[in-house]
């Protein structure tokens, strides 16, 4: 039997695979993994390392949104402690009968606004 002698290419392509395999793992540390569930992802909680706390993140979220920092779709964070609540002056079953007694025309027109059409 012979004997067969690493080439230093051989090395280094062993080394840069090892590597480029090792990366995804090491970069898997995250708050969030990929998974194979309905969802796509399982969050780990403990994963997740936080320098500030939530007076700060509040303040710097202000203080974007006064500047205009933020991206349409960020800026509806409520100003207030907590938003207020949708309210309705109708109860349940003043709306059961409104959509009972709705025409042709309502129900498409319902349909529309809450289907991708």
């Amino acid at each position: 039997m012979t004997q067969r002698r690493l080439s230093l290419s051989a090395v280094i392509a062993s080394v840069a695979a090892v590597t480029a395999f090792g990366l995804p793992g090491m970069a898997s540390a995250e708050y969030m993994h990929s998974a194979n569930n309905e969802t796509g992802v399982v969050v780990h909680p403990e994963h997740f390392k936080s320098e500030k706390t939530r007076e700060q993140v509040r303040a710097e979220a202000e203080a974007a949104m006064r500047q205009g920092r933020l991206s349409y779709g960020e800026s509806n964070y409520p100003v207030g402690a907590e938003a207020a609540p949708a309210t309705s002056s109708k109860t349940r079953q003043q709306v059961v009968d409104e959509l009972r007694n709705e025409n042709a025309a309502q129900r498409e027109a319902r349909r529309l606004l809450y289907t991708a059409g």
